[in-house]
């Protein structure tokens, strides 16, 4: 059985010319151990909420996952499938895709990160086992490779886990001493059985190719009670021949060492040709969890628990989950109260996340200054994981993809704080998860050079047009209470992309003060105040500068200048509407201005070549944010002096 994997694995990839025969060879004996004796799955349903998670973090390894998947019995991943592999439109894709091919539960590749979104799918069973007691228990196992182990993000993800005591995770070690410029020993000398004990894990090395030692193993991991790791000593390209055991093997090991392989391996069949007794005993294997999930099924079915369970599963929001924040935009239009838009965040938070009990917050140790933490709350934490509240630590990375995990596992929407300018090292997981269109809200405050004194390393003036530029990602920019709370409410609809929030420290007047029938928001960008006659001057602002922007507009209009006034909170939004409505927001005027405390990368789009553009052209300084912003000419004065003069 393990060598139908190999074999399949050297066939893809011969019939590619491109791709990674070595691991899934290397590999093939654990995974056939956990396959069969252990993975709590079923191939008919391989969607079943109640399954153990199988993350192939290593996943340059792509044919292990496509060979298992269709050896155990997913319809869709067929034969013809594999002998497509990595060619256009074929359900086996070079690197697993989520969404994309069915069994796939994340899209992996980028090394280190399938095991930090592990963490997050352990963490999201833990929290909904402990709101649906008694229907939800399943395990979280990675395969990762040396490679994962040296990325960064592996260090900050294995100490979470740790300190959170996730013991249904479980990490199998390729330990094949290769990476693809020779032996690990090149660039790394570092004892990783000692350093994941160190770091709170229960630890065990075995041979990698023993299935005995596997299967001990294997058993070992389910009983302890923190995270495991079992390294598993094996050899790259295992039975291919003079290839096996060699950095070469961990590409395409081409036609004279793939027929030496089967010779090696003793498979006297043909390419993609399996024998039916392997077949057989590899589809039984597919339908061994079919009883474990029909009564799930059933259970659930009888639980009084069981619809809400469901309901979160599907991604469904309860029927009240806005009525708290309509309730507290009203009270805003009214009040127009003038603060940081992460405080309006808070205020929004504490209105949902009651309401939305599928809710889980967090931040990298900034919970005070990114107002993720609702009253009420509690702790996510060992051994009682009822709370919402998780403490990441400085581990922005992990903290990014683990709740990429949560949001993949089902049942949960995740959410997490840090400041803007440590997007940066979130960035790779923003990107995953864009990519696989999960529903995420990334809070990032501290939006400008109004961060003030803590200077230019605190004070982020591009990543929000870097994070523009990504697609598939929502990323807001709210001008005051209204409109952070309509944002909120954007993010969580958003259940096919995810979201950041990009929130103020300093204070803006409210500019919302006129009740609206619908979110406004939702448009990307619509026109907050009208030119007294035909427009002269258009000006366009995102947060905490539309209210310079709408000071300009009064003093302009004070001179005898027509000057309106958009608010444009989502560029991606924006995007998405149709061209009359794009072309009616934009308007004639012959002065087109935007006003934002960033670079002006992107804004082109709107105000043209010639257009003003108000913000910053360099990195910021460390002063009180008022001096700043005088400094650096982000002023209802500059805007003023600026569109008289394109005018002229």
């Amino acid at each position: 059985m393990a060598d139908a994997i190999r074999v399949l694995a050297m066939d893809a990839v011969e019939a590619a010319n491109s791709g990674h025969a070595g691991m899934p060879m290397g590999m093939a004996d654990v995974a056939t151990v956990l396959w069969t004796k252990f993975l709590k799955y079923d191939a008919a349903r391989p969607d079943w909420p109640d399954r153990d998670r199988f993350v192939l973090s290593a996943g340059h390894g792509s044919m292990l996952l496509y060979a298992l998947l269709h050896l155990t019995g997913v319809k869709e991943v067929t034969l013809e499938q594999l002998k497509r592999f990595r060619q256009m439109g074929s359900l086996t894709p070079g690197h697993p895709e989520y969404g994309h091919t069915p069994g796939v539960e994340t899209t992996t590749g980028p090394l280190g990160q399938g095991l930090a979104t592990a963490v997050g799918m352990a963490m999201a069973e833990r929290s909904m086992a402990a709101r649906y007691e008694g229907l939800v228990d399943h395990r979280t196992w990675v395969i990762a490779g040396d490679g994962c182990l040296m990325e960064g993000v592996s260090h900050e993800a294995i100490s979470l886990a740790a300190r959170l005591r996730l013991s249904r995770l479980t990490v199998l070690w390729d330990d094949n001493d290769v990476t693809i410029d020779g032996k690990v020993g090149l660039s790394d000398v570092g004892d990783q059985l000692a350093r994941f004990k160190a770091a709170g894990w229960a630890v065990k090395a075995i041979d990698g190719h023993d299935h005995g030692q596997i299967r001990r193993a294997l058993a070992w991991a389910t009983k302890q009670d923190r995270p495991s790791m079992i390294a598993c000593k094996t050899q790259i390209g295992r039975g291919a021949g003079a290839m096996a055991g060699h950095y070469k093997a961990h590409g395409v090991l081409g036609a004279e060492h793939t027929a030496a392989a089967r010779q090696t391996l003793g498979w006297p069949h043909a390419p993609f040709v399996l024998p039916e007794e392997v077949v057989k005993a590899w589809r039984a294997a597919g339908k061994r969890g079919a009883r474990t999930r029909k009564a799930w099924e059933r259970d659930v079915a009888a639980s009084p628990k069981g619809a809400e369970l469901a309901r979160a599963v599907r991604g469904e929001l309860p029927a009240a989950a806005f009525e708290n924040l309509d309730a507290l935009i009203a009270k805003q239009v009214v009040e127009a109260p003038a603060n940081a838009t992460r405080v309006f965040s808070g205020d929004a938070l504490a209105a949902l996340v009651p309401a939305i009990p599928e809710m889980i917050g967090g931040s990298a140790d900034l919970t005070g200054s990114v107002n993720t933490l609702v009253a009420g709350m509690g702790t996510f934490d060992h051994p009682d994981y009822s709370g919402r509240h998780v403490a990441y630590g400085v581990r922005e990375h992990a903290m990014a993809a683990a709740m990429n995990g949560m949001a993949l596992h089902g049942g949960v929407i995740p959410y997490a704080g840090t400041f803007l300018a440590f997007a940066d090292y979130s960035r790779p997981a923003i990107r995953l998860g864009a990519l696989m269109g999960v529903r995420v809200v990334h809070v990032m405050t501290h939006d400008s050079i109004g961060v003030g004194e803590d200077g230019p390393t605190h004070q982020p003036v591009e990543q929000v047009a870097s994070l523009r530029a990504m697609p598939n990602l929502n990323v807001f920019r709210p001008a005051d209470a209204v409109e952070v709370a309509e944002c909120w409410s954007l993010a969580l609809k958003s259940n096919k992309a995810p979201s950041v929030m990009v929130l103020s420290r300093q204070k803006t007047d409210a500019v919302r003060r006129q009740p609206a029938r619908d979110n406004l928001s939702a448009r990307g960008a619509y026109e907050l105040v009208a030119a007294s006659g035909p427009a002269q001057v258009s000006l366009f602002a995102t947060g905490t500068e539309v209210a310079i922007a709408v000071k300009a507009r009064d003093r302009l209009e004070a001179e005898g200048v027509a000057t309106r006034v958009v608010s444009m909170p989502s560029w991606s939004l924006f995007e998405a509407q149709d061209e009359s409505y794009r072309s009616g927001v934009l308007g004639d005027a012959a002065v087109r201005i935007a006003v934002e405390a960033g670079v002006r990368q992107g804004w082109d789009r709107y105000i043209g070549a010639d257009g003003g553009f108000v913000g910053m052209s360099g990195y910021g300084a460390s002063a009180p944010a008022p001096e700043l912003y005088k400094a650096f000419g982000i002023t209802a004065d500059h805007v003023v002096e600026l569109a008289k003069s394109k005018l002229a």
